[in-house]
Order: C-alpha cells, then structure tokens, then sequence
C-alpha cells in the first residue's frame, strides 16, 4: 500500500506522523531489546540457571509485542502483505465503518431530546445579546452583512431585476381596474371633507398668482374687441376682468360655503361615483393609463428605478458613515441590549430556536448523518486508512510499548509458578 507524501500532510498531519514514527521505533526497539536479553539469557542460562527467569520473561515480552504487533497493524493493512484473513480492517470495511459511524451519530447526538436538552441548558438569546450590544460587535456584524448584501446585490442579474419589477408592476399595478379603486378613494375623501384642504391650497395658489401677476390681463379680452373700441374702454375691460376674478377668488377664500366650492364637491362627487360604476368613465381612465404605462416605458421606469435603488444601496452600504449604516449598527445594538436585559424576550428566542432546531435535526437527522456515510464512501480507501493511522497509531503504539512489558511479565509469572509447582 503506497503512504501518502510527507509534503502533501498539514503541518498537524506532518507533526501526528513525526509522533509516530518515533513511537514506532520505540515500540520495536522494546521488542529488539527483548529479543538481545533473550539471546544473552539463553546462552548464559546453562551455566547459571537462574538466568532462566530473565528467559522466560524476555521470550514472554517478544510473544506480545509480536501479537500486539500484528494486532495493531492488521487495522490498517495486511502485515507483511501477507493477505491474511482478518486483516486490513479499516480499507475492507471503510464503507460499513462510515455507516456505522453515521447510525451512531443519527441515534445518539441528532436525537430531539438531546438536542432540547442542550439548548435548554445554553442561555442562547442572553449570550448573544451580550456580545451583540457591544459597540464593536455591533459594527462588525453591521459591516459583514453590508459586505453580503452588496455581494447579493452584485451578483443579481439586472435584466432578470428588471423584468421582475416589470411583471410585478403590471400584475399588480397597471392591470387591475384603477376607476373602482380610485373612486372609492375620492368618494371616502369627499365624504369625509379631507379635500378641503387641498381646495384651499388651490384657490390661495390662485389668488397668489392673480397677484403676481397682473400684467397676464392686458389685452386678454380687449383684443377681442372690435378695432374701433376706444383704447380707454380697451384697458377698462381689461381691468374689470381682472378685478372680477380677484373678487371671486377672494370670496372663495372668504366663505367655505361658496357657490364654487359646493359646485366642486359635486362635481368630485360625481366624479368619484362614475369612477366606480360609470363604464365610459371607467373606460377612459383604462384608455389613458395603458398609453402612459405602455410596455416600453414600464420596462424602462423599472430599469431606471432599478439602477438608481441599486446604486444608492451600494453606496450606502459601502459608506461606513452612511445613515444606512449608522442605523443598521444603532438597530443592531438596541437588539443586542434587549436580548441581554429582556427576560420575557429570552425566553421566546431560546424557545424558538429550540422549537426550530428540533424541527429541523427530526426533518432531516438522517440526512445530516448521511453525509458522514457519503463523505466516507467517497474516500479511498488506503488513504482513509493511512489519516485513521496517524490520527490514532501514535496511541497504538503504546498497546505494543504496554504488551511487551505485560508478556514480560506474564512469561516471568509462569515460568515461575511452573518451577514453584514442578521442581
């Protein structure tokens, strides 16, 4: 089986691999020295045969840092390359282990009542709260979703914005009937006299521009008149029409209840009824809302209300100082100090997140663990076995290191208790 390439290991892979190689070697060189104590035991055992006891234990140490040995390495790979059955455990059932990996994760953590329990015990509004009603936490929080948001805004297609907007604006602006709705409008400000105001306003506008205007009169009605009209008369005429339409308006301004004003609210009356069952009015207004509103102009008026919104967004998002910053970090710490000082609004937030996370890990626990399952059977299967290894072989090692003293130790222990009962 090929190893992976020490360059092409993390540092913390790099490091886990130093670890083992150097407990490898520590491992083997117990089993070395085991094996030279043996040798020299043996040889020195005819002549002194106490000697048999430093024997028997260094024949005991070789036999389980053989087996501990070939236990450890038949998880990873055959050893020697020997295919011997049972061996290579973790390549030949890596599939079976990442789906037993993932029915272990599924049953004992994606499991609703763990999960309550957990979030339970985890003050989540208050923490949150606490963190987010510091000044500094408040802006950075500010500034990553600005940095989204104008990603998002970015990366939208304008043309699809803009056909958007234009579908939207005809779906519920241009093709519904406007008479109905726009007489039932004028018939509830009528009825309620909210248009005086704007009367007022129109009749003192007028009688604004009457006075600023004087000089709009000359010869308004004169030259009208015959030639042969004196000149005197001419200016005569000319001054009392514009003295009767100041006297007008000044009486309209004067009495609430002028003619003018009565004739006004009829007509808006009327107005606002025809809007509403008057087919002929109602038809005009259709008429004259889809020549304005044609196609065209509706596509161009959403691109251009589509550009500018964009643009002014980016910006303001873009500008740390910009109001729209500003307040989004203002709204950003108020929610921050809530959360930390509000009880009542711990509890509902704590609740919900609990309530959604239960929701989601009952929806979809099985496919959260399969992506264990999946990722693990997409692996290959030596290299899974070779980052197992240097994950957890540095640890094995001392199962050899440990069988090598306790063979010591058994072999010493029998072969003493053989001499004690057998002499």
């Amino acid at each position: 089986m090929a190893r992976l390439p020490y360059r092409s290991l993390s540092p913390a892979d790099q490091q886990r691999y130093r670890g083992l190689r150097t407990m490898k070697a520590v491992a083997l060189g117990a089993l070395v020295f085991m094996a030279i104590v043996f040798v020299v035991a043996f040889v020195l055992e005819k002549d002194m045969p106490a000697w048999g006891y430093v024997r028997a234990a260094a024949e005991g140490g070789m036999v389980g840092a053989l087996a501990d040995w070939f236990a450890v390495t038949a998880l990873f790979r055959h050893p020697m390359g020997i295919p011997i059955p049972h061996t290579a455990i973790i390549p030949r059932r890596k599939d079976e282990i990442g789906r037993t990996l993932g029915e272990f994760v599924e049953t004992n953590f994606l499991e609703s009542s763990v999960v309550r329990q957990k979030l339970d015990s985890t003050a989540i509004a208050r923490t949150a709260g606490e963190w987010l009603r510091d000044p500094a936490h408040a802006k950075t929080v500010s500034a990553e979703a600005s940095t989204m948001a104008s990603g998002i805004l970015t990366a939208l297609s304008d043309d699809e914005v803009q056909d958007l907007i234009s579908d939207l604006a005809h779906e519920h602006l241009l093709s519904p009937a406007w008479g109905p709705s726009l007489g039932g409008w004028l018939a509830r400000v009528v009825d309620a006299d909210a248009h005086r105001g704007a009367v007022d306003l129109g009749v003192d506008s007028i009688a604004r521009w009457l006075e600023a205007n004087r000089d709009s009169f000359d010869g308004l009605v004169s030259r009208r008149l015959p030639s042969w009209v004196p000149s005197v008369a001419m200016r005569l005429v000319d001054d009392t029409v514009y003295h009767e339409a100041t006297k007008f308006v000044a009486a309209v301004q004067a009495d609430p209840t002028h003619p003018a004003r009565q004739a006004l609210d009829q007509y808006l009356g009327r107005l606002a009824d025809n809007l509403q069952h008057d087919a002929e009015t109602i038809g005009r207004l259709e008429s004259a809302k889809s020549s304005v509103f044609d196609s065209p102009r509706v596509r161009s008026l959403a691109a251009d209300a589509w550009n500018t919104a964009k643009a002014g967004l980016l910006r303001s998002l873009e500008d740390e100082q910009s109001p729209l910053r500003q307040r989004i970090t203002a709204a950003l710490g108020d929610l921050g100090e809530r959360l930390a000082t509000d009880a009542a609004l711990q509890r509902r937030v704590d609740g919900r997140v609990a309530d959604a996370a239960v929701f989601l890990v009952d929806r979809y626990r099985h496919d959260i663990a399969s992506i264990i399952t999946d990722t693990v059977e997409r692996w290959d299967a030596d290299e899974t076995s070779q980052k197992i290894e240097l994950m957890v072989g540095r640890d094995l090692q001392y199962i050899r290191l440990n069988g090598t003293i306790v063979g010591a130790l058994a072999g010493l222990a029998i072969f003493t208790i053989a001499h004690a009962l057998l002499p």
